[in-house]
């Protein structure tokens, strides 16, 4: 698992309940065997991302998910940049015939302490870098994860998903984040399958 503070887990009452334990316990209740290793930092950019795939190639990873773009958003970091950082990450993944999925940035006006009155500019600002995010993971042969993006509408119409901070996920957040993930890490988990 590579990324940010959500990769991470930052804002779960306990480790467990972190991201990702939840998918790894998901995947083996398929009958799936599951080693997993989170080289995600809290507070990575895309921009990090760099450093974080070279530590999990020394690794050789089969199945890759990354959560990145929520810092970007809120440092207003350069699209075109971020963008760049991210399709280089996933084809650095998929030159080794790891399979990528991407959860890309959420939908930030649904964070608590944003105004109202700025809800509707964040929004915007978010799809757009969201839009360029999937396109470039296709573009380099990744997947997406939660492509309708149900998880954000979930911690829109409930707070109690986020954690103290009113920033990061709350466990049930994390729990409903790994709902929102795992369709695609299940198919990506079988073409690993098939490729063995």
């Amino acid at each position: 698992m590579l990324g940010d503070s959500i990769a991470f887990g930052q804002g779960a009452a306990r480790a467990e309940e972190r991201l990702a334990p939840r998918l790894t316990e998901a995947l083996a209740a398929r009958g799936l065997s599951v080693e997993s290793r989170v080289f995600a930092v809290s507070g990575a950019r895309s921009r990090d991302l760099s450093a974080q795939v070279g530590r999990a190639l020394a690794w050789a990873p089969q199945l890759v998910l990354v959560v990145i773009g929520a810092n970007d958003l809120t440092h207003q970091a350069p699209l075109e940049a971020a963008v760049d950082a991210l399709a280089q990450a996933v084809r650095r993944l998929r030159a080794v015939d790891a399979e990528v999925v991407v959860a890309p940035a959420p939908d930030l006006s649904a964070v608590p302490h944003v105004p109202d009155f700025l809800r509707q500019v964040v929004r915007e600002r978010a799809d757009r870098y969201r839009e360029r995010q999937v396109a470039a993971v296709l573009e380099g042969g990744g997947r997406v994860a939660d492509p309708d993006q149900r998880a954000s509408r979930a911690f829109a119409a409930d707070p109690s998903l986020f954690s103290a901070d009113r920033f990061h996920p709350s466990s049930a957040g994390y729990g409903i984040i790994a709902e929102a993930v795992l369709p695609a890490l299940l198919d990506a988990a079988e073409s690993v399958e098939q490729a063995s």
